[in-house]
């Protein structure tokens, strides 16, 4: 893995591209404090205006030369993946991972960088949604769909839409260090590091029969009682499971573990409580099944960015 900081970064804008991963790019690489000297600039297959998904087309000044001197080189998703990149692209980018630039690509931009054989043999991820096209486009690909972003070194992979946000803090958190991106995701608003992957965001119904039906049940019933202290093993027998056979179904079932799906449930708790009311912090810990306040602030702070009481003079929309 390389140790020096990125100095530059060259996103590839596709036909089609998506605004969203223009704009997340732009937000998280551009020029601040900690990041002045970075240079940021857009190249495309060939120069020229290229069309989004918004309906707007962007004027990008560069083609894939620009690849020869960029440190990190962005494969943003497009409107499509059935097309790859044009042969002079494919060939730019394989001479850039030979010099050591590392490579990135999240959601449609996965297959695009599929496309130059250099994920070949690789654990990558992409959105869910096309894990199973990406699969059957490039079979010597390891797709792991659970996953928000996989780093192998020079080539690192996200899942889809917000997760390319993810992705590039943890290239900035790599090579320029986490009071940099800490900084960057609370300009932005948004946690510097999520966790879980996305499984988490799937629609995936449980298991059918008695075993479904019971784990169902006990997660409702998890969900209606997050102010109480809720041990494994009452989780398990409530289930009518041993403890191991509720945390295997539990886990197929939600793709995380019963104590970290318990912790993200106990904070979106707090945050609504934290915005819609006027409880005290200590108050609202309790309610979400802290007996210390003093553990809420900081398991809180820690993944969600900011303090308590910050979150609520930001985010407050109690009358």
């Amino acid at each position: 893995m390389p140790t020096w900081p990125l100095s530059g970064a060259s996103p590839l804008t596709p036909p089609g591209a998506a605004g969203l991963g223009l704009g997340l790019a732009s937000a998280i690489f551009r020029a601040r404090p900690g990041l002045s000297a970075f240079e940021f600039d857009l190249c495309a297959g060939q120069p020229g205006r290229v069309a989004t998904d918004l309906g707007v087309p962007v004027l990008v000044e560069h083609g894939p030369e620009l690849f020869a001197e960029a440190d990190l080189i962005l494969l943003l998703p497009g409107a499509s993946f059935a097309e790859p990149p044009p042969g002079p692209v494919i060939s730019a980018l394989l001479d850039a991972r030979e010099r050591g630039a590392t490579l990135a690509a999240h959601c449609l931009g996965v297959f695009h960088l599929a496309a130059t054989g250099l994920l070949d043999g690789l654990e990558v991820t992409t959105h869910w949604q096309y894990a199973d096209q990406l699969i059957a486009c490039y079979p010597r690909v390891r797709v792991r769909p659970e996953a928000l972003y996989l780093d192998q070194g020079n080539i690192v992979t996200g899942a889809g839409a917000a997760a390319g946000i993810d992705m590039c803090l943890h290239l900035i958190r790599r090579h320029h260090g986490a009071a940099l991106a800490n900084s960057i995701a609370r300009i932005l608003v948004t946690p510097p590091h999520r966790d879980g992957g996305q499984q988490q965001f799937i629609t995936a119904p449980l298991a059918d029969g008695e075993d479904g039906d019971r784990l169902a049940g006990v997660i409702a019933w998890d969900r209606a009682n997050l102010d109480r202290q809720l041990p494994l093993d009452e989780l398990a027998a409530r289930a009518l499971m041993s403890r191991r056979s509720f945390v295997r179904h539990f886990k197929a079932a939600t793709g995380t573990t019963p104590h970290a799906w318990l912790l993200t449930q106990r904070l979106s708790l707090a945050q609504e409580l934290l915005e819609t009311t006027s409880l005290p912090v200590e108050e609202i810990a309790e309610r979400v099944g802290y007996r210390s306040a003093a553990v809420f602030r900081e398991q809180f702070a820690a993944r969600r960015g900011l303090p308590p009481r910050d979150y609520r003079r930001t985010f407050s929309r109690a009358m």
